[in-house]
């Protein structure tokens, strides 16, 4: 059992910006060497990488770079943003099990100054693809578009739901200085008139483009007791391919908007000692609005088709019944496949997050709902 074996104790990024000069390998080597040097640990003491299949750099050059010794241990997660919580995961199993002892997790990327991956028509269509981008549903915006869609049709979701969602991550990115939407307000007024990105979502409802990096350290809980920073425990991890999924739209299932978030959510209380009933705080992953009510019931915080009432009257402000994405997540802090998440959990439950839930003492993170997915339960 991976239950509280592993703790997270050291995490680190890079500034947030839609444009930096340096290079992906270089930001990736600064958050890892931050991340190493809040939990004083030595680089040469790192023997275990898991990163993203997506990620650029690899981790020979890493563990070149950074002065790795010997490592005995990697793993990389696929299907973008539903691997963040993965990389924790795996990284937690291999400590656990003795197959590492100081493991590292990192994303790091240049989307802000970067190509689009679906700009570049010369690679050949996956599967998935064949069915949707010869008829218009080009990028991620346009299949979860459609599927937001659906569930407006389905539940009487509103664009008012989907406000309340961009509104609490703006909300706590005006909160935390790091945010590239510091200070940098949102109105109901400013997001009904915005621009359509892909009909029903507006540019609001879409994830940002940054630039940076974010890495954390991972070791066994008993290490963790003399490590520099209290000890984040990894209570429960868990990752989600439904049988007959397909990708973001989902449409060969009966039930399209039944994502990956509900199978994993079945592993991940399974393996946990609390439920949805007891979390304090969650990072649900936010690249587009509709993708937090999808998974708040998954997750099990309320009934099919109630994510979006779930919403209203401030639920995910801070004082809500659940307050979310504390440090902005991708729609206002920065877009980094869903690290930025897993690094403000640890720093909620240390008590050093810029809007901090008084006396958190569990966090859920997931990664994306949509694609093959992952989450983690945190403990204080």
């Amino acid at each position: 059992m991976l239950k509280d074996a592993t703790a997270i104790v050291g995490i680190g990024q890079t500034a947030f910006a839609k444009h930096l000069p340096e290079t992906e390998k270089a930001l990736a080597c600064r958050a890892i060497l931050a991340a190493l040097d809040d939990a004083g640990i030595d680089p040469s003491e790192v023997d275990g990488f898991a990163s993203y299949t997506m990620e650029e750099t690899d981790e020979v050059e890493v563990a070149k770079a950074i002065g790795a010794g010997d490592v005995t241990f990697f793993s990389k997660v696929g299907y973008g943003g539903g691997g963040s919580c993965a990389t924790v995961g795996h990284l937690a199993a291999a400590v656990a099990t003795g197959q590492a002892s100081v493991g590292v997790a990192w994303r790091s990327r240049k989307r802000g100054s970067g190509p689009r991956p679906w700009k570049n028509t010369a690679v050949q269509l996956p599967t998935p693809g064949q069915w949707t981008r010869p008829y218009g549903l080009l990028r991620p915006a346009d299949e979860i578009g459609m599927l937001a869609r659906r569930y407006m049709h389905e539940y009487g979701a509103t664009r008012d739901h989907l406000f309340n969602v961009a509104l609490a991550c703006r909300n706590r990115a005006n909160q935390n200085p790091a945010a590239i939407m510091y200070e940098r307000p949102l109105t109901r007024e400013m997001y009904m008139t915005a621009r359509w990105i892909s009909e029903p979502l507006c540019l609001f409802d879409n994830c940002l483009e940054t630039d940076g990096a974010l890495a954390c350290v991972i070791v066994s809980a008993e290490r963790a007791r003399d490590c520099r920073r209290k000890p984040v425990y990894v209570h429960s991890a868990a990752q989600g391919l439904p049988a007959q999924h397909h990708g973001m739209v989902n449409y060969w299932n009966d039930d399209p908007l039944s994502g990956p978030a509900w199978t994993a959510a079945r592993h991940l209380w399974k393996q946990a000692d609390f439920g949805p009933q007891d979390v304090d705080v969650a990072q649900i992953y936010d690249a587009f609005t509709p993708l937090v009510p999808l998974s708040l019931e998954g997750y099990g915080f309320c009934g099919r088709g109630e994510g979006a009432a779930f919403t209203e009257g401030g639920a995910l402000e801070i004082g809500g019944r659940l307050p979310l994405n504390t440090g902005g997540g991708g729609l206002s802090e920065a877009y980094v496949h869903g690290f930025n998440l897993i690094n403000e959990g640890v720093k909620q439950l240390r008590g050093t997050s810029t809007a901090q839930v008084p006396d958190a003492a569990t966090c859920l993170v997931t990664a994306g709902e949509g694609v093959p997915t992952s989450a983690i339960l945190l403990r204080a």
